[in-house]
């Protein structure tokens, strides 16, 4: 992939004026980002509570009464709904390690040793946003990304893996993975897609600053943690539990308030084996 030498200056900029005191965001579509005084295209929020149904293992035709859908990049958006894009930003996808390695093999995060820090759980090396010129560099890619899901005609944009300095043996802090989150925010309102933070309850209370829209939140009934979603988005939350327990006393305690979804740990698209969906 080609980068943009003038688009990665911008956004470098951009993080320096971020660290010396982003602004907040009141929501508002259209006209300049309070966060960077830069304009930014039309940007259309998703409505609290709306059903919704979480495709990433594949596309196929959503269930009845779904308003809003999140599919993956590689994917076309569901005519009709609010769609929100997948793309796994702080984390490089298992079956593109050799592509990031022949492309951008400076940009994966490395132990002191040179070996890469991989996320156990999902075989996934971890992008190094350690310095402000690698996540300028990395916004740019991302970003690239960003751009084709709102060519593609997507609303939203969900950036995975927020959390993933948790995962970095400590090489990467929670300041580092705010300071992509503004980077990516902005590329996404500028291409006109509102911004989703992903899991990372801890970090709710920096929502604004950083530019985030709504949350997609993996089990925060199991854990938790729906309240500190819910307060921080007024009711903005697509939340999505795996186990059946967790799904039923979510939809009890949240379902009038949030978008609660069932599915399978796996995702798979309708029809395969293993695929489980439910709604409140």
């Amino acid at each position: 992939m080609t980068r943009a030498p003038l688009i990665a200056a911008l956004l470098a900029a951009s993080l320096l004026t971020a660290g010396c005191g982003g602004g907040t965001r009141d929501g508002a579509s259209g006209g300049p980002s309070s966060s960077g005084g830069q304009p930014r295209a039309e940007v259309r929020v998703p409505d609290a509570g709306e059903p919704f149904d979480y495709q990433l293992g594949g596309a196929y035709p959503p269930p009845s009464g779904a308003r809003t859908v999140v599919r993956d990049r590689t994917a076309a958006p569901a005519p009709g709904l609010y769609n929100i894009c997948y793309v796994n930003a702080y984390q490089a996808q298992a079956d593109a390690v050799d592509w990031w390695g022949a492309h951008h093999p400076g940009l994966l995060l490395r132990d002191a040793e040179g070996a890469r820090v991989v996320d156990k759980d999902w075989d996934e090396p971890l992008l190094d946003i350690s310095t402000a010129a690698r996540r300028a560099s990395l916004a740019d890619v991302v970003g690239q990304w960003i751009d084709g899901c709102a060519a593609k005609g997507f609303d939203a944009v969900e950036a995975d893996n927020l959390d993933s300095y948790l995962r970095s043996d400590g090489l990467l802090d929670r300041a580092d993975a705010t300071g992509f989150a503004v980077l990516i925010a902005r590329r996404a309102h500028r291409a006109g897609l509102a911004i989703g933070q992903k899991n990372a309850a801890e970090m709710t209370g920096e929502h604004a600053a950083v530019g985030f829209d709504f949350a997609v939140a993996e089990e925060c009934g199991r854990y938790d943690e729906c309240a500190a979603y819910a307060d921080a988005y007024a009711d903005r939350v697509f939340v999505i539990e795996y186990r059946r327990p967790d799904f039923t006393a979510t939809c009890r305690a949240w379902g009038r308030r949030l978008a609660v979804t069932l599915r399978d740990r796996d995702v798979v698209a309708a029809g395969e084996p293993g695929y489980a969906d439910a709604r409140c």
